[in-house]
């Protein structure tokens, strides 16, 4: 694989980088099988109902003396007569107060390490098994410790392989994130692009540099030709040709500067998960050839860094679309929506059944929903409710956003077809929604994710970083249509 870097002309050129690799995503809790000799039970009490747990005389002493009641979250472990440890309490908190199956994945940092087992079955336990391994996960490319040696049984109803299938897409999503730049540029993207390809025996093709241009995908050149490393499109297609068209496109600004209307720099402090959108579909991507779906699956990542250099795009400019839309750039901090566009042409093109675009492409959206729950456009109102239905089946919280047409004209230019930004400042996420729709008219169905890819705090499931959002929803949908 080449590596460029730009000349003073501002073409490319050839350079080589060192760059660590991804390492395989791994399960740091282990979930068996096989029935655990002296494994100690974890006994899961609702707020106020520690008598309903049937835990012996001694037990239920030592919990009313350390003042558990049940409390959402809290872990209590239950000593037993010669001073090992006899098990453990978790408060499952009252069922009206929001907690739902995958605050169980606090048990894997809260739990000693040893091997365990539900007293009881947990009322979900497949969320409940997934919890566990999820919130078992620790980064440790960098050097941190991988968390602690645990083994859990796994609850009747709960399918091992299903389990362990999602965390794998989750992690690698995770690990994508939480890697910065300097290791995951526009080259380390492709080689795990690759790596993921290779696994699962699909094809990939990668259009870079100035193919871009020779192949008509100058926006995605633009917005990527100031780096170092040269812009490209990553192409992924796995599966019968004959089976229903899936196509995934995610954005893969590897680094967003804001380009010549320069970020604050406390504004790009996160920068390094705007390729949070790849990493979300190279996640999904996972889960759907690991289940063997019945789908012809597609996964188009354009990868750029929106860099500054001579020959950055520029404020003003006017760029022609793949699609032969033109485009005035009315701020070039505004590039995702850019490089999607030019992918979503490209996708829309064969008529896919199904067609998902994932980006972390606004802070309005962060506005509207916080960081925990991302909306998504789409006019298939039978694809809206499944979505919905499905996020709340697996705990992957969604919300439908409108596609309001009247805001449509926010983005009219008096010199190009449109433009890529509104001046006003409202609706942001809607526009940019709006934006990416003209891009798209012969897919039987799309739908557009404004995602944020990240935990701002621990949560029980997974610590502060990297994280997959809506993907788990999007495979429920996906299976139950394609399994």
């Amino acid at each position: 694989m080449e590596k460029y870097s730009v000349n003073p002309n501002g073409r490319l050129k050839n350079r080589s980088r060192h760059s660590r690799s991804v390492k395989e995503p791994r399960m740091p809790l282990d979930l068996t099988e096989k029935k655990l000799k002296h494994s100690n039970p974890v006994h899961l009490v609702a707020k106020g109902e520690l008598e309903a747990a049937g835990l012996d005389p001694a037990a239920s002493a030592w919990a009313r003396h350390n003042g558990f009641s049940g409390e959402a979250g809290r872990t209590l472990v239950l000593p037993g007569a010669d001073g090992a440890i006899a098990g453990a309490l978790f408060g499952l908190g009252k069922a009206d107060d929001g907690n739902g199956a995958l605050a169980l994945g606090a048990l894997a940092k809260a739990l000693p390490e040893g091997d365990w087992h539900f007293a009881a079955a947990p009322q979900n336990p497949a969320l409940a098994s997934l919890a566990l391994v999820l919130g078992g996960y620790v980064f440790t490319r960098y050097g941190k410790k991988p968390g602690k040696e645990l083994r859990f049984s796994l609850p009747e109803g709960a399918d091992r392989k299903q389990v362990e299938r999602i965390a794998d897409g989750v992690f690698l999503t995770r690990d994508l994130v939480n890697t910065p730049t300097n290791d995951m540029g526009p080259d380390a993207l492709e080689k795990a692009a690759r790596k993921l390809a290779r696994k699962h025996e699909a094809k990939i093709d990668v259009i870079t540099g100035d193919d871009l241009l020779k192949q008509n995908f100058p926006m995605i050149h633009a917005v990527g030709r100031a780096s170092a490393e040269a812009p490209r499109l990553i192409d992924i297609v796995w599966g019968d040709k004959n089976a229903p068209k899936v196509t995934l496109v995610g954005k893969g600004v590897c680094f967003d500067t804001g380009g010549l209307d320069i970020k604050p720099s406390s504004g790009m402090l996160l920068m390094k998960k705007d390729m949070g959108g790849a990493a979300n579909v190279l996640g999904l991507a996972s889960m759907i050839m690991s289940a063997g779906l019945k789908v012809r699956l597609r996964v188009l990542i354009p990868a750029v860094e929106n860099a500054i250099s001579a020959n950055a795009f520029r404020p003003s400019d006017i760029l022609t679309s793949r699609k032969g839309i033109t485009v005035e750039i009315g701020n070039t901090d505004a590039e995702g929506r850019l490089v999607l566009a030019d992918a979503l042409a490209l996708a829309d093109e064969e008529e896919p059944q199904l067609l998902i675009d994932m980006a972390t492409l606004t802070g309005a959206a962060r506005v509207a929903l916080g960081p925990d729950l991302p909306p998504f456009y789409t006019g298939d109102d039978a694809l809206a409710a499944d979505l919905a239905a499905a996020a709340l089946a697996v705990e992957d919280p969604l919300w439908r956003m409108p596609l309001w047409k009247p805001y449509d004209a926010k983005l009219s230019s008096k010199v190009a077809d449109i433009n890529n930004v509104t001046t006003d400042g409202f609706a942001g996420s809607i526009t940019a929604a709006l934006f990416l729709q003209r891009f798209v008219e012969k897919a039987a169905s799309w739908a557009h994710f404004d995602i944020y890819a990240w935990n701002p705090a621990d949560r029980p499931y997974g610590p502060a970083g990297g994280e997959a959002q809506a993907i788990r929803a999007l495979e429920k949908v996906i299976s139950d249509r394609y399994g």
